[in-house]
């Protein structure tokens, strides 16, 4: 397979996506290049400039680590194009207009290296159009990549070649992609807007459609097509004012133009309200008004019958309601289409017509149904795919109900399901997923880039082989191993809800440690993200009530041990994280020999939400810290260490990012960031063995740490003094606080003192423990447990 080495990235538009995209290829360790337009006054990059300006504004935040902005280098056509010989990728990303785009193809192919991939993130234009004004040698290796928006959340990039790219250098894209970029790839054919587009706005059109069929709200269909129906928050008509309404109105231009001949094309138009929006310049969130809009702090929405906003409601009907909650899917389905509700009847008519869009257009746009699934998944944030939806609600009864609906004229378009459609029980099988176009089941893609996927997401119906093999468990967690991957490496998984840490779980993973020292050569703590919510309060509350404070100190003082006993175990353990690390799950992770992270990793010690400290160690973890960098540095000033750590974690800060959470102190330098967290335990596991084979040694306790004491309690009292006072922390908030400090700076000894380690641990339980008798603390514990959410008493 040919090697694909990209030290540099040039990306042609800074527009929204463009500089997004050049963002999280800084986020992946590479140097870019932005261009855009020159100026025509003062600075030349100046558009470019704004844009990298409007990255830092952006929510949810596109760059992992703010400092990552100082990789992108601003450039413009005019000036700078020279710079294009150093780059190995070359992305354009500007205004989807199929002649401006050949144009700058021809400007900038004089500057391109030799072997350069270029590649156009269009969303649905022709890429064997795009690639003839591309001269033979640069158009072999020329491809579409259409990443989703935003680049660094949504894992889905559709790759697109056109009849003369070259397939070895796709193949090897493909690999760079996933690993490098953590992207998750599909295979797009060259058709227009491509899969995930071509049927995620076919959805919102016939979302539309039957909206003013059924005389439904805006907001009483976003309530019914978001999580109720396994779709995201932001739903239908909340994710078009995101997208911006003309982004929505010129895809849906693209699709009435390029497929003319589509039995659905009468579909394919601009209602009459969205053009009459976008003429108002009411484009959606960036110009504060769409189909929403916030008013003194109120979200309003479009009342299409009274042609004004009215206050956002969007509640489901109690009957609909009671359908929607059914465990079984197949009954779910067919109570929808026998209802008479109009919410009833509005959900049914959507699936209908996505089922019967996907089933006739597979094998012209896809290369199987798990391309479909997938891509409308990783894409559009779907939790189940088309095809596998139809299949849970029971394939044959589905199809059948569409033919009958599409005889009595109910469908939006007028043709015969495919053939193949009669001949199937669904579209996964053990066999694989079928392919239309092949009239075959066809399987994974044999890429070595997937070997480092030991659990890919999988579709309804497909079937792997799980060659784990249990070597311990308990209530609280399992202890496995992968022998296909390494005899003599354990993992740890912990099997709670949220993977809560229990009495269970603090057992098991002294107990596993235990095991693996005897039998193993290294353990890995992995699971599926969440990484860990933390301890378990439900637990913690309970014994509080019931005045079991003895039994509690007893499992803080366990939860401690444990967290000691993986960090001075005799074999190196290595936690894989993913997904949010708070609490006890942050705690277990510094105590960790060695950390490999998902870039999404959001690390945490957030206790003092429910009016605790952190007490597994968490505070000695970073007293131990503050004391080894004052240890190097002039004058050995502990508490300019303490101050950051107080801060943090009096704030709860959790990081946004692997990096951040090793910019923090929640991990090491020398830590890993793996980008595709599929790759996760594949990396996990060979940092372990690497580790084990350089001949591992556990860390020698400390045997003194110099702790900020008396003075640092003070100076940190004094700043909640002043929040207090100010009326931005409540008298509760300033109590919980002054036990991080006390727990930080080592307890009411002298500034400068030595102490043991266990006198560290000594004192954050006690704090820990003073915290739970009160009435507060358990006030917030339970609010916390009832609502989700913090309580400020």
């Amino acid at each position: 397979m040919e090697r694909l080495r990209i030290r540099k990235v040039a990306v042609l538009g800074a527009g929204v996506m463009g500089a997004q995209i050049a963002a999280h290829c800084a986020n992946a360790d590479l140097p870019v290049v932005l261009f855009d337009l020159p100026s025509g006054e003062g600075d030349r990059n100046a558009t470019v400039l704004r844009a990298l300006e409007g990255l830092k504004r952006l929510d949810p935040a596109p760059l992992a680590e703010s400092q990552r902005l100082g990789w992108i280098q601003p450039a413009n056509y005019d000036d700078d194009l020279e710079a294009l010989r150093e780059c190995d990728l070359v992305i354009e990303a500007i205004a989807e207009r199929l002649d401006w785009k050949q144009s700058l193809y021809e400007r900038v192919a004089p500057f391109l290296a030799e072997g350069v991939t270029l590649a156009s993130n269009t969303s649905g234009l022709s890429i064997t159009a795009l690639a003839q004004a591309l001269p033979e040698a640069v158009r072999r290796n020329f491809c579409g990549i259409h990443f989703f928006n935003p680049p660094r959340y949504l894992p889905l990039v559709e790759l697109v070649p056109h009849a003369g790219s070259d397939a070895a250098r796709l193949d090897a894209l493909e690999g760079w992609l996933t690993t490098r970029l953590g992207k998750s790839v599909i295979r797009a054919k060259d058709t227009p807007n491509f899969i995930a587009n071509r049927v995620g706005v076919f959805s919102i059109l016939a979302v539309m459609h039957h909206t003013q069929r059924l005389g439904l709200g805006f907001d009483e269909v976003d309530a019914l097509t978001g999580p109720r129906i396994g779709r995201p928050k932001s739903a239908t008509y909340r994710t078009a004012d995101v997208v911006g309404l003309d982004t929505l109105a010129h895809v849906i231009g693209t699709m009435q133009t390029t497929l003319p001949e589509d039995p659905w094309h009468g579909v394919f138009r601009v209602p009459q309200w969205l053009e009459s929006l976008i003429r108002q310049g009411a484009l959606g969130q960036k110009s504060g008004a769409g189909v929403y809009r916030k008013e003194k702090g109120n979200i309003l929405v479009l009342d299409l019958s009274a042609g004004t906003y009215r206050p956002a409601q969007g509640e489901v009907a109690p009957e609909v309601e009671e359908i929607l909650a059914l465990r079984d899917v197949r009954e779910r389905f067919a109570r929808l289409r026998a209802s008479g509700h109009p919410q009833a009847q509005f959900l049914w008519a959507l699936f209908r017509d996505v089922f019967h869009y996907c089933a006739f257009h597979l094998a012209t746009i896809a290369d199987s149904a798990r391309d479909v699934d997938l891509a409308m998944r990783w894409g559009f944030g779907w939790a189940m795919g088309p095809f596998e939806t139809w299949q849970a609600a029971g394939w044959r009864d589905i199809a059948r109900s569409i033919e009958e609906d599409r005889a009595a004229g109910l469908t939006l378009a007028n043709v015969p399901l495919p053939a193949w459609v009669e001949g199937l029980e669904g579209t996964h099988s053990a066999k694989g997923s079928w392919s239309a176009a092949r009239s075959t089941w066809v399987g994974r893609s044999s890429l070595a880039v997937y070997r480092r996927q030991l659990y890919p997401d999988r579709v309804l119906g497909e079937r792997f082989d799980d060659p784990g093999e249990t070597l311990w468990e308990n209530e609280g967690v399992r202890l496995w191993r992968r022998p296909d991957q390494d005899q003599g490496v354990g993992i740890v998984s912990v099997r709670t809800r949220h993977h809560t840490l229990g009495a269970a779980v603090i057992e098991g993973i002294l107990e596993a440690v235990a095991r693996a020292e005897r039998e193993l050569d290294a353990l890995v703590l992995w699971h599926e993200a969440p990484f860990a919510l933390g301890a378990d309060l439900k637990q913690v509350l309970e014994a509080a009530q019931a005045g079991r404070f003895d039994q509690l100190e007893t499992m803080v003082e366990r939860f401690q041990q444990a967290s000691m006993r993986l960090k001075h175990a005799e074999i190196p353990v290595v936690a894989a994280i993913e997904g949010m690390a708070l609490g006890g799950g942050c705690e277990f992770a510094l105590h960790a020999a060695h950390r490999v992270f998902a870039l999404e990793s959001y690390v945490g010690l957030v206790e003092v939400g429910v009016g605790l400290i952190p007490a597994g160690g968490g505070c000695k973890e970073l007293a131990i810290q503050a004391h080894r960098m004052a240890r190097r540095t002039a004058g050995g000033d502990v508490f300019a260490f303490i101050q950051p750590m107080f801060e943090q974690v009096a704030k709860a800060k959790v990081s946004r990012s692997a990096l951040e959470a090793q910019a923090i102190g929640y991990g090491r330098v020398g830590d890993d960031v793996v980008m595709h967290p599929k790759e996760l335990l594949y990396v996990a596991i060979r940092r372990a063995r690497s580790l084990a084979e350089a001949g591992y040694r556990p860390p020698l306790p400390e045997r003194e740490v110099v702790v900020a004491g008396r003075n640092g309690i003070a100076t940190c009292e004094m700043m909640l003094v002043n929040m207090r006072e100010g009326g931005f922390i409540s008298e509760h908030d300033y109590r919980v606080g002054k036990g991080v400090a006390t727990a930080l700076c080592g307890g009411e000894v002298e500034s400068g003192a030595r102490v043991p380690v266990e006198w560290l641990l000594a004192v954050e339980r006690r704090e820990f423990m003073a915290l739970l008798r009160t009435p507060q603390t358990l006030e917030r514990i339970a609010h916390t447990l009832a609502t989700g959410k913090p309580l400020r008493n």
